[in-house]
């Protein structure tokens, strides 16, 4: 691969960070993961752990769906949710990353 795909690949990779990043600033969001993290959960249970409304926790779902950290499922009438831990990895490997290069230096 050329010197100039490597830093296109690498650009559409930091919007992806970019975007998990921004999305994870949020302190409501970041405690849903962290909800999350101990396992699958419905829209109801999310909001009894809130003060917020349903369409508040819409937003908030939808916004890390977007960006692929959460992926849900339709359990009838519930909507559940879950980490997407395949996108969770990829975030924990760009800091991994980074971490060892800034010790290389």
């Amino acid at each position: 691969m050329t010197a100039g795909k490597e830093e296109i690949n690498m650009a559409i990779e930091y919007k992806t960070y970019v975007k998990c990043l921004k999305v994870l600033s949020d302190e409501t969001r970041l405690e849903i993961m962290d909800l999350l993290s101990e396992g699958e959960m419905c829209a109801c249970a999310l909001l009894d752990q809130f003060s917020i409304t349903q369409p508040t926790l819409s937003y908030h779902m939808k916004m890390m769906k977007d960006c692929g950290l959460v992926d849900s499922r339709k359990d009838g009438i519930w909507v559940k949710y879950s980490v997407n831990h395949e996108k969770l990895d990829e975030l924990k490997d760009f800091f991994q990353t980074m971490a060892k290069q800034s010790t290389t230096v």
